[in-house]
């Protein structure tokens, strides 16, 4: 359920907007950047990709690189799975960076760490410490072995937690299983440094459970990637069913109900095609909290889709210049029940936003969501809101 994308490369158009750090660090290797027009007008540094491998866009997330991803679709259907599996791989480097971040925290503030630093104020760590990356990469080349044995004496107690559990069916620990490994896989290079530095200290237990509460917890909300994906895509297709209903009653006047003629595929490609050359897509759009200038927001991910019609341009020009554009809010669940009922898609999307709230709620992570339609057009921006 929750594994994520095991293709060497997603094809999905995507504009990859950085990070002041990620501009930087592109600039510093000679990478070239892009000015990027973004869905919401804004203007970002970045780079636009087409096919790319789903890893290497991890680890720029994970290194705080990435400020925004924006992709557009005229239909998500028949990419279904990549998209599925694109906004688990978004949501996972969520997880992955802040379970790295809340374990480091924990780290530096153990007993064996705090006496370090009383003693050798000279050598004081913490979240500032200045150690270059080339450091890190040697130090954990020279341990690799050694770190290969702490990260079993960390899993095998956890593993152990988990067989035993009752409460979890066989497939849920195979699944917790393999997720606390891919969690710790992903912790940092500094978490390493610290780790290795301090395994000969009388204090590496505590250091060692507070790994291993850190999988606990991030174990749970690694569950939840599914249930996002899910509530995204209907909500993407929801968009793209209005506009495909709105197109072919364009297209087709006097075949009846419009609907049916977009179960034929060669009249759904025509309308797909219209929809392409008209500018009518479907955007969605992952804003990341993090980097240094964002203290307090590095666990934020707000998700939004756009419907965008042909006005957009003009209510949006006039929402910055008068400020007072006419606007109605209301919650996702308000939003769903009033969707026309178009072959169950109304209960599907309120199905999925139920699970959504209940699995955000048992694993402590935030959510909210809104939905904001602008009165002088059809424009519908949907956005869900999650703290990790």
């Amino acid at each position: 359920m929750t594994k994520v994308p095991k293709k060497v490369a997603l094809e999905l158009p995507l504009k990859v907007a950085l990070s002041e750090e990620g501009a930087a660090s592109f600039i510093r290797n000679n990478k070239k950047l892009s000015r990027l027009k973004m869905v919401d007008n804004s203007e970002e540094n970045g780079v636009t990709l087409e096919s790319f491998d789903p890893i290497s866009l991890q680890k720029l997330i994970l290194l705080d690189y990435v400020s925004k991803i924006e992709v557009s679709l005229p239909e998500f259907t028949t990419l279904r799975q990549d998209v599925i599996d694109f906004s688990k791989l978004i949501v996972f480097s969520m997880l992955y960076r802040q379970f790295s971040k809340q374990v480091q925290t924990d780290l530096l503030a153990s007993e064996v760490v705090k006496k370090h630093n009383r003693a050798h104020p000279g050598q004081f760590f913490d979240d500032k410490t200045p150690i270059s990356p080339d450091t890190l990469r040697a130090v954990i080349k020279k341990y690799a072995s050694h770190i290969n044995d702490i990260k079993r004496l960390i899993l095998d107690p956890l593993n152990a937690e988990i067989v035993r559990n009752k409460q979890f069916s066989d497939e849920e620990k195979n699944t917790y299983v393999l997720m606390i490994e891919k969690f710790l896989s992903k912790l940092s290079p500094y978490n390493w440094y610290l780790i290795v530095l301090f395994s000969k200290q009388s204090g590496f237990n505590e250091m060692l459970d507070v790994v291993r509460n850190g999988l606990r917890n991030y174990m749970g909300k690694g569950t939840i990637a599914e249930y996002i994906s899910l509530m995204l895509l209907e909500i993407a297709s929801n968009c793209e069913a209005s506009n495909m209903a709105k197109e072919a009653r364009l297209m087709y006047r006097g075949m009846g109900e419009s609907n049916l003629t977009l179960y034929d595929p060669i009249v759904r490609k025509k309308i797909i095609a219209e929809l392409v050359r008209k500018n009518k897509m479907v955007y969605v759009s992952w804003k990341f909290g993090g980097g240094s200038t964002a203290i307090g927001k590095q666990g934020k991910l707000r998700i939004t889709v756009y419907n965008q019609d042909d006005e957009f341009e003009q209510v949006k020009e006039s929402i910055e210049t008068s400020k007072s554009a006419d606007l109605t809010k209301k919650n996702l669940i308000d939003f769903y029940k009033e969707l026309p009922k178009q072959g169950g898609r109304t209960d599907l999307g309120l199905y999925y936003l139920s699970y959504l709230n209940d699995a955000c709620k048992q694993v402590n992570i935030k959510f909210d969501s809104y939905v904001t339609q602008f009165s002088t057009s059809d424009l519908t921006v949907i956005n869900m809101m999650f703290g990790f």
